[in-house]
């Protein structure tokens, strides 16, 4: 034997041990039947787990602003609210917030909630002073607190500017920007200040950066779902054409290059959707007992059936399958219907064995 055909040869078997895969291209189904033929096996081929993408891992967002941990102090005390408000309470409650005050532009915070915390339980009912101390915690970078403060403020009143204010500072200290937003979007048409305007545009801009995060991996999300799709669209439309894996169950019903009797509806639906799931062309021949023609056609149509094994021949008599006859308006026998995918897309009536090997032609591509 040449020896430069042995050296193509040798580099062919290395080519498909490195790559087994290569024994399913088209060109080399010669070379597969071969070693199929010695009693070898092929692999199957790759699966959709061979073309899985890698995962989609999110990039870290840069934000603006510096972000704290949630205080995990104990709950501060809240007022009670059944407590009955006098004058006196109110007057005093009044005099300790002011000095609470006092004690913040000192910059004595701990002192200044001290003040608030008393006033508070001397006058629960008061929405200012609840967001009062809620201002103070942001000031002392206590998140938690001043949510808890600002929340009851606004339980109190609905329509508190510095509740919403300080709930919306306190939210962007924990960089939870949308909500921040949205309050401090609320404070700013109930009283407007350079404060909240400048920590609105912070948050507002950090809220797009988010946003424009979120629908870029969104839209990645999608892309790559589609393309999943896809390639299983693609998989099943090689599969359904090969014939190494077709499907076991749905050829155990079909019998290859033999004409297959029904005598039932539910038989004849079991075996037309075995044929669609084989992308099979399916032949379905309505006889009688009583018709000489059919007669003459019989041998004709177990001849077509050894000649195109592919094909799927079925046979039914018109009296035992009335409701499906009636269901395709057979009029007269023999008639021969082609179906293809599920669907009747030809036929043919009458003793002619030349127009039905026509059609069979026409339908598998072979005219």
């Amino acid at each position: 034997m040449d020896s430069t055909r042995v050296a193509e040869l040798q580099q062919l078997i290395g080519l498909c041990k490195s790559n087994p895969a290569l024994l399913h291209d088209s060109s080399l189904a010669f070379f597969k039947d071969y070693l199929q033929s010695l009693g070898g096996s092929v692999p199957e081929k790759p699966g959709l787990a061979d073309h899985d993408e890698d995962e989609i891992i999110e990039s870290d967002l840069e934000l603006d602003g510096e972000i704290i941990d949630p205080d995990d102090d104990p709950p501060q005390k809240m007022g009670d609210p059944s407590v009955e408000i006098s004058e006196e309470r109110c007057d005093a409650a009044q005099l300790l917030k002011s000095k609470a005050m006092q004690a913040v532009a000192e910059n004595n915070l701990e002192e200044a909630i001290d003040y608030l915390t008393e006033a508070i339980l001397l006058y629960p009912s008061s929405a200012i002073l609840y967001a009062a101390r809620a201002r103070v915690f942001v000031k002392m970078r206590k998140g938690s607190a001043a949510i808890r403060d600002a929340d009851t403020a606004l339980k109190i009143n609905p329509n508190s500017a510095t509740g919403y204010k300080s709930r919306g500072m306190a939210w962007s200290l924990m960089a939870q920007w949308e909500a921040a937003a949205s309050d401090l979007r609320l404070a700013s048409k109930l009283d407007y200040d350079e404060e909240i305007y400048s920590i609105l545009t912070k948050a507002e801009s950090n809220v797009r950066r988010i946003e424009e995060h979120r629908n870029k991996y969104e839209r990645l999300r999608k892309e790559k779902e589609a393309r999943r799709i896809q390639r299983e669209k693609h998989h099943q439309s090689e599969k359904s054409r090969d014939p190494q894996v077709e499907d076991p169950n749905s050829l155990a019903v079909l019998r290859d290059g033999e004409v297959i009797s029904t005598h039932s509806s539910d038989e004849l639906e079991k075996k037309l959707k075995a044929a669609q799931n084989l992308s099979r062309v399916v032949v379905l021949y309505f006889t009688a007992t009583w018709c000489g023609p059919c007669r003459t056609m019989g041998p004709v149509y177990t001849s077509l059936a050894e000649k195109y094994p592919k094909v799927v021949f079925l046979k039914a008599d018109i009296d035992e399958l009335n409701d499906i006859a009636h269901r395709l308006n057979v009029s007269g026998v023999p008639t021969f219907f082609l179906v293809k995918d599920g669907k009747e897309v030809d036929k043919v009536v009458g003793v002619t064995r030349i127009g039905l090997e026509t059609m069979i032609k026409r339908h598998t591509g072979q005219l």
